[in-house]
């Protein structure tokens, strides 16, 4: 693995910045850098880089838009646990490698929940692209601290519309479950079937752009996981 991510300057401002090309960086596939997502990255990432000290040992959840969404009270959702939501809305699996020392890994976290790869199924990755990266996630947690609980969520569905196709959805999530497999510090919980409807495709009542959950699908989210919790010691049911 490319060691950039890992020894990136510790200068907030030069963390920061989303990087100009694609050289030197870590995994495959599309790092997006349309202005609005420029400056939502350095909206972000600077306000993280001074609450490292305030989210000691939390569980981090590292993703996207659909983790962002959550907002920083996702907490209320699981009494008695202390979380960090680090979702940027657009980042992808290749955007998580690079930004995964300072916004994960120095806070040394006690748990990590990842939900990744809708966005890069978007910007037309392919499932082996994608779960290579993922590949890299799970090899730098581990490197980090080889009994830190990993919580890997399922992409969950969308629909074809919005560019993300059942099928290539549970393809990327066949070849994700495949590497967790014989990794037991991995938990994989299944976030596309409760989520899926008779055709494969998000529910409109729990998804209403077909790409995000409101309320609804938060809570059938949170539900999802907080067994899982239980079950790793991480807080009660």
């Amino acid at each position: 693995m490319d060691r950039r991510a890992i020894d990136a300057p510790h200068d907030a401002p030069a963390v920061a910045k989303l990087p100009d090309t694609d050289d030197g960086l870590p995994g495959a596939g599309p790092l997006r850098r349309y202005d609005w997502f420029r400056n939502l990255w350095r909206q972000k990432r600077l306000a993280w880089a001074g609450r490292v000290q305030q989210d000691k040992g939390v569980v981090v959840f590292l993703g996207d838009s659909i983790t962002q969404g959550w907002g920083d009270n996702l907490g209320n959702s699981f009494p008695g646990l202390k979380v960090a939501n680090r979702g940027i809305s657009g980042d992808t699996t290749r955007g998580m490698l690079y930004r995964l020392k300072e916004d994960v890994l120095d806070l040394s976290p006690k748990a990590i929940v990842l939900l990744a790869g809708t966005n890069d199924i978007e910007e037309k990755a392919t499932p082996e692209v994608i779960a290579g990266n993922v590949k890299l996630l799970l090899a730098a947690f581990k490197a980090y601290n080889p009994n830190l609980p990993v919580i890997v969520c399922q992409v969950m569905p969308s629909h074809a519309s919005k560019s993300r196709s059942k099928e290539t959805i549970t393809k990327l999530n066949g070849l994700i479950a495949a590497l967790v497999k014989d990794q037991p510090q991995v938990t994989l919980v299944d976030t596309w079937t409760p989520f899926a409807d008779a055709e494969g495709n998000a529910k409109k009542e729990e998804f209403p752009d077909l790409l995000h959950p409101n309320a609804a699908g938060y809570k059938k989210w949170a539900e999802a996981l907080r067994p899982v919790f239980a079950q790793l010691k991480l807080t009660a049911l």
